[in-house]
C-alpha cells in the first residue's frame, strides 16, 4: 500500500463561462500522504474551492491524473464516483448539513444505509462515534435542539462512521464563535492524532495552523506549502 493516500498529477480545471475559457487549476502537482494533517489556503478565486470539489470527487479534472487510496478517480463517471465518495471521503462543511427531522444518532447513521449496512450495525456504529465526539448524551437530540458546536459535532461524527481514507473540512469553524471554533479544532487534532488523514479548508490563518503543513494557493497554482509553525 503506498505511503500517499492521495497523488496529483498535472490536475487542470478549465470552466467554460459564456464564450470565455477560465482555467481554476493549472497543473497542480500534490501528494499527501497517510495519517498527514494539511490545510488548503489562498484568497477568493485562489482555486482552493475547485480543488477541493476534485479531491472530495465532487468534480473531476478536465485533464491531469488523480489517485484517491491506489484508485485512478479522474477518469471515473458519476455513479463510481458517489461510491468513492461514500466509502473514502468523511465531509465537514460550514453549514453542517444535517438533516433536520431525525436525531443526531440517525444522522451520524445515515452514510451506512447507502453502504449497505444493517439497521443494528449502523446504530452502534453511530453512537461509537458520538460518544466520541463528546455527544454521549445528545444523541437522541435533534439538529434544532443543539448548539452550533453540537451541530458540528455530530457533522463530524458523521464524517467519521465509515472509517473513511480522508476527513474533508471545508471552513469547519465559519459559522462558530471564537470558543466553539477552538474546541471543535481541538477535536480536530485529536482525530488526526487517532490516525485519520485530515484535509482543511480555511481562510483563517489561526485555523490553519492547527495543521502540519499549509499549502498556499494563488491564480490556480500552489505558491508554496510550508510546515506549520505551530
Amino acid at each position: 500500500m503506498s505511503e500517499n493516500v492521495i497523488e496529483l498529477y498535472q490536475i487542470r480545471r478549465v470552466f467554460q463561462m459564456g464564450t470565455t475559457l477560465v482555467e481554476a487549476l493549472k497543473k497542480i502537482d500534490l501528494t499527501i500522504a497517510r495519517n498527514e494533517y494539511t490545510a488548503l489556503m489562498g484568497p477568493s478565486g485562489s482555486g482552493k474551492s475547485t480543488l477541493m470539489n476534485i479531491l472530495g470527487c465532487l468534480d473531476t479534472p478536465t485533464s491531469g491524473t488523480y489517485i484517491l487510496n491506489g484508485k485512478d478517480v479522474s477518469k471515473m463517471d458519476d455513479d463510481q464516483l458517489a461510491q468513492i465518495r461514500n466509502k473514502e471521503i468523511g465531509f465537514v462543511f460550514q453549514t453542517f448539513n444535517l438533516l433536520p427531522r431525525i436525531t443526531a444518532l440517525e444522522n451520524v447513521s445515515q452514510p451506512l444505509i447507502y453502504a449497505g449496512v444493517s439497521r443494528a450495525e449502523r446504530l452502534e456504529r453511530a453512537r461509537e462515534v458520538l460518544e466520541k465526539v463528546g455527544l454521549a448524551d445528545r444523541m437522541d437530540h435533534k439538529p434544532n435542539q443543539l448548539s452550533g458546536g453540537q451541530r458540528q459535532r455530530v457533522a463530524i461524527a458523521r464524517a467519521l462512521v465509515n472509517n473513511p481514507s480522508i476527513i474533508l473540512a471545508d471552513e469547519p469553524t465559519g459559522n462558530l464563535d471564537t470558543k466553539t471554533s477552538y474546541d471543535i479544532m481541538e477535536l480536530f487534532d485529536e482525530i488526526h492524532r487517532q490516525g485519520n488523514t485530515v484535509i482543511l479548508v480555511t481562510h483563517e490563518e489561526d485555523i490553519a495552523r492547527h495543521a502540519r503543513r499549509i499549502v498556499r494557493l494563488r491564480d490556480g497554482v500552489i505558491e508554496r506549502a510550508e510546515v506549520s509553525k505551530q
